[in-house]
């Protein structure tokens, strides 16, 4: 990667609009921010430069989002399937159609995504579901791993539960905060930083604080029927990228 003031720049505010999205919901929209980079590195290069920075978002966040915002019947079921999930992307890294995991997942979410608008844009509650729980730590560890994309199987599981915005927040933080601790080592295996990615990593570092308090002030601000509109829109955006990236891949 060629370090110049303008890779500088565009990987400062794509770990900005990242932090940002942490404070505001909790995490799992990172891949919201993750399209900058790839104006200025590849995709693994990105995922190499990105795993250190999560952790260090996550543990900044943690300031905000306490265990007292943590659903901890929910993470009981769905830590042991998130880190099997990373165990299982890791492995299938280099066999895995990137392409058609990206659109299968984007299709998934828009579905889901769409029966919400059906349903009249409210929110059904629904009871707490072990095999559910442990199928989206599932999907959510494998796509996390392969895609930085492990949000919309978390959300699809969390949000039919109609948790407080705040619990709803927390969780997703926490969640991530083992996610993306677990998947650090096995990024930097495969791809490990040259010396231009740590100096744009340092600097980086500088975006976390503003980006997270940002984030969580605006969460302050949102009711919680607005919260989860957000969330069901970002999922949007989220899935559009996803499906974007399998398409063009292919197209390629």
């Amino acid at each position: 990667m060629e370090l110049t003031v303008t890779t500088i720049l565009i990987a400062f505010v794509g770990v900005f609009l990242i932090c940002f999205m942490k404070g505001a919901f909790g995490g799992g929209f990172s891949i919201v921010g993750i399209p900058l980079l790839s104006f200025v590195m590849d995709p693994v290069t990105a995922g190499g430069l990105l795993a250190p920075l999560f952790i260090a978002m996550d543990l900044f966040a943690l300031r905000y989002w306490k265990p007292s915002t943590w659903s901890k019947p929910d993470l009981v079921l769905l830590l042991p399937g998130l880190v099997a999930g990373i165990g299982c992307g890791y492995l299938l890294f280099r066999v895995l159609d990137h392409r058609a995991v990206a659109i299968v997942m984007a299709l998934t979410t828009l579905i889901f995504v769409v029966l919400w608008l059906a349903a009249g844009s409210e929110v059904t509650i629904r009871p707490r579901s072990s095999p559910k729980a442990v199928a989206a730590g599932l999907a959510s560890g494998v796509t996390t791993m392969v895609a930085h994309s492990g949000g919309p199987p978390l959300a699809m599981y969390l949000l039919p539960l109609g948790l407080r915005k705040e619990i709803y927040a927390g969780t997703t933080s926490l969640f991530f905060t083992v996610g993306n601790t677990t998947k650090a080592l096995p990024w930097l295996l495969l791809a490990k930083p040259t010396g231009n990615v740590w100096i744009v990593m340092a600097v980086c570092l500088l975006a976390i604080p503003v980006g997270v308090w940002l984030g969580w002030r605006l969460h302050g601000k949102l009711d919680q029927r607005q919260i989860y509109r957000a969330c069901y829109g970002l999922l949007v955006v989220t899935s559009l990228k996803l499906l974007w990236d399998g398409i063009s891949g292919y197209m390629a």
